[in-house]
């Protein structure tokens, strides 16, 4: 009986790297000074960087442009400027110490906590892989019409894709990817051309921070969260694993710094597509001749009716173009999800899984929530359940830097690599902002309910209603009514 359960376990666990990829197996870099050794370290920044130019990134940015313009372009710079700050320690931590952020962690914290980060790890996973099921659901609906309901459960064969990396290898996979996501960002470069928004409005809403609204609180925690993602922090700690680079301190110091070049790369190119988003949105709804059709869809615009934006560059083919590359940003974001599963599930609880079975249980559980909204709230709602998952994210930052800046921070571990005051400033700047932004988002919700509250107060249907339910009798006592204040005094005493 034991041998026979230990057969069936043996069928889900496996012993094998976790990446069953060319880079599985280490790239040796050569012990001499070059920048010829820059293209050996090329890979897991731009790896990382899709979670950048996800589906919910798109829909955060789209909401963004179509509701406040330019206003949050500043959000995007301080985001990016601080994930290349923050994505250098993490790489930082795996070419110094060679652990990644979850081994460090088990090895550090007691069981209790490490419990709590590993759960709050899984739980930024599944928050980042429900863009990506909606996503893959508008792209299914956009090519085959296919209702938004039927597209989130059809994502649940997102498992095969996993198969086929295994059975072809990832790189033609990421090739292939690559080419997608870069028509649309070509495209979105393309219709900012021809869009001509005003180069000063940009520039100031790049530069001068500002929120204005009372939505605007929610896109820029969302925008946050779509942009710096916990797992990102996990999974690029470990991919720096994948290159056996020179031990000696020149070589550590070399691999630090060409991961930091690759990594600013890498996240230059999502911060200008990200920007052109917004932008394009941002011009095209501010239009004043656009059609009936198209101002109804920037009022409520979602990845489901995006593809408007690009009509000017693409024509009649921009619904199928945009779909396809959404459909190859979700997959490709669904991946490294998969991959940054995999390692917080060794780094915590030393269990490798087959990606196949960790994608799927991923999957599972990322679908029902996006199931029940396509369901109830439509197109419509599955776009506002993306901005409340990143909005997730943003709150569970917080959880993996803490970790983060704690070890490399430490002399012990990182030795001259160590964090300096100013990096240690800057990234406690940043979460600081964080916890303001969600500050001013709680009281603006507590307002705004509060409002609503006291708007439904104001008939005496309403009043009586709340009186039934609440067992509060708000009548004025009749024996105080005519009662007689006692009267200020003026100056001239009376």
């Amino acid at each position: 009986m034991a041998a026979k359960a230990s057969s069936q376990q043996s069928q889900f666990m496996t012993n094998a790297p976790l990446i069953e990829s060319p880079d599985a197996n280490q790239i040796v870099v050569p012990d001499n000074k070059s920048w010829k050794n820059f293209f050996a370290y090329l890979g897991p920044g731009f790896l990382v960087s899709i979670a950048y130019i996800d589906p919910g990134n798109f829909e955060t940015d789209l909401q963004s442009g179509a509701q406040y313009k330019y206003e949050l372009l500043w959000i995007i710079l301080v985001a990016s400027v601080a994930a290349l700050v923050i994505q250098s320690l993490a790489a930082n931590l795996g070419v110094v110490t060679g652990k990644h952020l979850a081994e460090h962690c088990k090895n550090e914290y007691e069981k209790f906590t490490n419990f709590i980060l590993w759960i709050l790890a899984e739980i930024s996973i599944v928050a980042c892989d429900i863009p990506e099921v909606i996503g893959t659901a508008f792209a299914l609906n956009m090519l085959f019409h296919v209702p938004v309901w039927c597209g989130v459960l059809l994502t649940g064969f997102s498992t095969l894709v996993l198969l086929a990396v295994q059975q072809y290898g990832v790189r033609k996979l990421e090739f292939l990817i690559a080419f997608m996501v870069l028509t649309i960002a070509v495209c979105f470069l393309v219709e900012l051309g021809i869009s001509k928004p005003d180069a000063s409005e940009v520039l100031y809403g790049l530069f001068v921070p500002q929120l204005k609204g009372r939505g605007s609180t929610g896109l820029a925690i969302s925008l946050l969260g779509a942009m710096v993602m916990p797992h990102n922090l996990f999974l690029h700690s470990a991919l720096v694993l994948s290159r056996k680079i020179p031990r000696s301190a020149s070589g550590i110091k070399e691999a630090c710094r060409f991961y930091m070049i690759e990594s600013g790369i890498a996240l230059a190119v999502a911060f200008l597509i990200n920007i052109s988003v917004i932008s394009v949105s941002g011009s095209v709804c501010s239009s004043s001749n656009l059609n009936p059709d198209d101002q109804k869809n920037c009022q409520d615009l979602d990845l489901n009716k995006a593809s408007f934006l690009l009509k000017n560059v693409l024509g009649k083919w921009s619904s199928k173009v945009f779909a396809i590359a959404l459909l190859a940003s979700g997959q490709s974001s669904t991946i490294t999800g998969t991959y940054a599963g995999q390692y917080v599930m060794q780094g915590f609880l030393d269990l490798r899984m087959k990606p196949w079975l960790r994608n799927f249980l991923t999957r599972c559980l990322a679908i029902v929530p996006s199931l029940i909204v396509a369901l109830i709230g439509g197109s419509a709602g599955a776009g506002k359940l993306i901005i409340i998952a990143s909005m997730i994210l943003s709150f569970e930052l917080p959880f993996a830097l803490i970790p983060l800046l704690k070890f490399t921070s430490s002399k012990t571990k990182m030795g001259s690599h160590a964090n300096s005051k100013t990096i240690l400033c800057g990234v406690l700047g940043f979460s600081g902002m964080l916890i303001y932004l969600a500050g001013i988002g709680y009281l603006v919700v507590r307002k705004n309910k509060n409002s609503l509250h006291l708007l439904a107060l104001t008939t005496p249907e309403s009043r009586e209603m709340e009186r039934s339910v609440s067992g509060y009798d708000d009548q004025p006592r009749q024996d105080i009514v005519s009662m007689q204040f006692p009267q200020r005094r003026t100056n001239d005493g009376n």
